[in-house]
């Protein structure tokens, strides 16, 4: 029995060694313990790098010191430890203060250690630098709500997203204002509402989706759908949106109205057309004029051929006839030079 309990014991020690090396050998954590009241008991370098004491400095110190005045008025640390004894842990974020005075966002957990009796023999607490994390989370914030507010203010585009399956996700006032639908009428809503029967007969809206998922975007011109019914012609674009690790988590949808634009084209093309023909028009009339003028004159050389014959043969003569019949295109090549 006491050989058991020998071994037992060596082998409690060389556990805790192995531990206490672990815990020695951490940095990117300050793991420490506190006794029952909230002494600081140990430090290991992790502590020593995010906090700024060494370990003569801080323990047999509280460690309440650790926090923020406000949060030491608003007894904040007591209520720390009688939540990690009451629930088995205390688990939060907030600013801690470093032995300079300077702050940073901490992550905090509490654990209580309870002998073998069930008895509370102290805490033992991991504290872990986020004041990156969360200058990072801020910015990206800031980002997004002005991003959002940019977009929300945009009432030439219809700028919105869609789920991954199609279905609207968001809504801006461009959107309501190009399609005719409020937020809380379209979104939920699949976006091949927007597509005449036609195209959703004919499957776009899906080539769409397969196109963007594909080559990570889709772009093209057509008619599209109002909420009263009425068409308009539209440019659209469709990116994918995709996450850190390259899972397709939507698609950002852009869309304008260029109806205007299609009309003119339209027009310009009208009227080049029109233009083109017209010239044809005047071409072929100063073809018939030049031909008509030369023949003329070849007429004009018979005529007087025929005159000085008259006047050389009998009034009786066929020729007469002849002069008479050679005067008739005369008067028709007269009317088509005219």
């Amino acid at each position: 029995m006491i050989l058991d309990g020998k071994k037992k014991f060596e082998a409690s020690q060389s556990a805790e060694g192995r531990y206490r090396m672990l815990v020695e050998a951490v940095t990117d954590y300050a793991i420490y313990m506190l006794d029952p009241t909230g002494i600081v008991s140990s430090w290991n370098p992790g502590a020593r790098r995010f906090k700024g004491y060494e370990e003569s400095e801080i323990i047999g110190e509280h460690f309440s010191r650790f926090y923020t005045e406000e949060d030491r008025k608003s007894e904040l640390p007591r209520r720390a430890l009688e939540t990690a004894a009451r629930e088995g842990k205390f688990e939060a974020e907030g600013w801690r203060v470093r032995k300079d005075g300077s702050r940073f966002w901490a992550y905090v957990i509490i654990d209580p250690i309870k002998d073998s009796e069930g008895k509370l023999v102290g805490y033992a607490k991991v504290t872990r630098d986020l004041t990156e994390r969360r200058a990072a989370e801020a910015e990206l914030r800031r980002s997004q709500e002005q991003f959002r507010l940019l977009v929300q203010g945009v009432t030439d585009y219809a700028i919105y997203l869609l789920s991954p399956e199609g279905k609207v996700a968001s809504w801006n006032a461009g959107a309501e204002r190009i399609k005719g639908y409020k937020p809380e009428e379209i979104i939920g809503q699949h976006f091949s509402v927007f597509y005449t029967n036609d195209d959703r007969s004919s499957g776009l809206p899906k080539l769409a989706l397969a196109t963007a998922r594909q080559d990570g975007r889709f772009e093209k011109e057509g008619l599209r759908v109002r909420k009263d019914g009425s068409q308009f012609w539209a440019n659209v674009v469709l990116d994918a949106i995709h996450d850190e690790e390259g899972a397709l988590i939507g698609f950002a949808k852009i869309t304008r109205d260029v109806t205007e634009r299609k009309k003119t084209e339209e027009k310009l093309d009208r009227t080049r057309e029109a233009l083109v023909q017209a010239q044809k028009m005047e071409a072929i009339g100063h073809l018939t004029g030049g031909v008509a003028h030369d023949f003329n004159n070849l007429l004009m050389a018979i005529q007087g051929s025929l005159e000085l014959m008259k006047r050389r043969l009998s009034a009786c003569s066929p020729s007469r006839g002849v002069r008479s019949s050679s005067s008739r295109p005369s008067t028709s090549l007269s009317s088509l030079m005219a």
